[in-house]
């Protein structure tokens, strides 16, 4: 039988025990606090002062730093630069002994807890827990870490479905604050609630006058810009991005839909978009308006226009998204004719139809053209309109009170809506009835799918009507502002005027032999 020697250990491991070894520890401490508020910070400095005094007034304990994270949540490790700085020392042989308050301290995600005390354990440094006493290197440390740092995760998992709930309350109740740091022409009032901000509020309401004189996102963000506007954020340049937002957030009109996004994931902290995944809460006249919602439905009614359109063009480009080829519907664009060298006198920028040459069964036969040609039938066509400046008016203010009167789309949108309470009655009843009484299961389901039905198509009529309804707004406003720019205008243009160009014109279609069609926001059509 084989015999069996035992060989005694001679090099301990660093543990409870060895606090009283008379070899020096180099001990640092880790202190973190999750938020940034006076209170906590007044703890923060607390715990720093308080484990460079306990780590100082131990004889065998060498004093090396305390490692801190300040307004840093402690569910992963992944943003905290103090935390990760000490492990990377540890591991560099600088630390031997890391004091920590607790487990919850430390980190409230398991894996990372774990992964982290075993990476400093295999290179030998030791992490004490003061409030629960556990030292890693002892037999059991890993095992209590394991039971500490869960309960640490569902107390983190706990308070996150609390803070979520509240917010969701709140949102229930109507209430709700804004990034007023970024959150362009509001601060925060006496009652908590946005309080309009007179000239931030101007600079709004110019934003969306340029949209609907049709300037692109692009373009207000470089006239913002070249005025020395300051951005949301108080930055000097200007992008699209944020002038979109701007012109999308419901908060201007006065309403606003809460819960746009939603946290995904306790651990992660992760915000994604919310398209479905959780309720909403669409407050209406929740605060002052800085846009008129009429003026705001307009501009999202043309914001889809536009975006339906999908004309690609350079930004900055005026006749971009304006010019279509009469013989394929493609966009035209501009394009550079001759050499990029230092000579040029032979490069020649026009304009063609993008897919002029994209069709199998030939070339588009629309001519190219240069700006200037597009300059001069411009003139040519909005003299020919002004010719009869006072009569175009009136059929505009015609067009007004008969093609943009929303009267008939609301009578028909209040039927709808009491098709609705009609409905939910009657499934109310079926239900009380079906409850109280034995009747055919059957039948009972029949009724209540076709109540379903009327429900559905009823919902589904509102929609387009309040479609068409937004659609003849929009329509409304652009012929106001259409009328507006005539009586500014002299009888005749004499120069090409870009912001009129913009405002007035809809889309120019080039025919092959040359000619263009220009349509105009007021719906009249002119060939030059």
């Amino acid at each position: 039988m084989a015999r069996v020697k035992v060989i005694p250990a001679n090099t301990p491991l660093i543990s409870a025990q060895a606090k009283s070894s008379e070899i020096k520890k180099r001990v640092a401490a880790y202190a973190r606090v999750s938020t940034d508020s006076d209170e906590q910070l007044t703890s923060y400095e607390a715990q720093v002062d308080y484990y460079t005094k306990l780590i100082k007034s131990r004889e065998n304990w060498e004093f090396v730093t305390v490692y801190t994270d300040e307004g840093i949540t402690a569910v992963n490790t992944k943003r905290r630069e103090g935390f990760n700085q000490m492990v990377a020392d540890a591991l560099a042989g600088k630390i031997d002994l890391i004091v920590t308050k607790s487990v919850s301290r430390f980190a409230r995600n398991t894996v990372d807890s774990l992964t982290t005390v075993r990476k400093l354990k295999e290179n030998g440094v030791e992490v004490w827990f003061e409030k629960e006493n556990i030292f890693t290197l002892d037999s059991k440390g890993e095992l209590l870490i394991t039971i500490m740092s869960s309960l640490a995760q569902e107390e983190s998992r706990s308070i996150s479905e609390n803070v979520t709930w509240g917010q969701r309350k709140r949102m229930a109740d109507g209430k709700f604050s804004l990034p007023y740091a970024q959150f362009l022409g509001y601060e925060k009032g006496e009652d908590g609630l946005p309080v309009i901000v007179p000239e931030e509020a101007k600079v709004v309401r110019l934003i969306y006058r340029l949209y609907m004189e049709g300037k692109t996102f692009s373009a207000i963000a470089r006239h913002l810009t070249n005025e020395r506007i300051p951005t949301p954020a108080g930055k000097k340049k200007w992008q699209s991005a944020t002038v979109r937002s701007i012109l999308v957030n419901e908060k201007y009109k006065g309403d606003a839909l809460l819960q746009k996004t939603y946290c995904a994931n306790f651990l992660t902290k992760e915000m994604v978009e919310n398209t479905g995944q959780v309720q909403q809460y669409y407050v209406e006249n929740s605060h002052p308006a800085i846009i008129d919602p009429d003026e705001f439905d307009a501009v999202q009614v043309e914001i889809e226009r536009r975006r339906k359109r999908k004309s690609p063009g350079r930004c900055g480009d005026i006749f971009a998204g304006k010019l279509i080829c009469g013989e394929c519907g493609g966009w035209f664009g501009r394009k550079v004719w001759g050499s990029y060298k230092a000579d040029k006198s032979y490069r020649r920028e026009i304009y063609r139809c993008n897919d002029k040459y994209k069709h199998k069964d030939g070339k588009c036969s629309t001519p190219s053209l240069t700006e200037e040609e597009v300059k001069e039938r411009f003139l040519l066509a909005f003299n020919k309109l002004m010719e009869d400046r006072d009569g175009l008016i009136e059929d505009c203010k015609l067009a007004q009170t008969a093609l943009c009167s929303v009267d008939d789309l609301e009578m028909k949108i209040a039927e709808q809506r009491r098709e609705l309470e009609v409905v939910a009655e009657l499934s109310r009843k079926a239900i009380y009835e079906n409850a109280r009484t034995a009747i055919d299961q059957d039948e009972f389901a029949k009724r209540n799918s076709g109540y379903l039905e009327r429900h559905r198509k009823a919902t589904e009529r509102i929609e387009k009507l309040e479609k068409s309804k937004l659609e003849r707004i929009a329509k409304s406003k652009m012929l106001a502002k259409f009328i507006s720019d005539l009586k500014k205008c002299p009888q005749v243009l004499s120069e090409f005027d870009e912001g009129l160009w913009l405002a007035v014109i809809d889309k120019v279609t080039v025919v092959k032999d040359g000619t263009m069609l220009f349509s105009f926001r007021s719906g009249t059509e002119v060939t030059a």
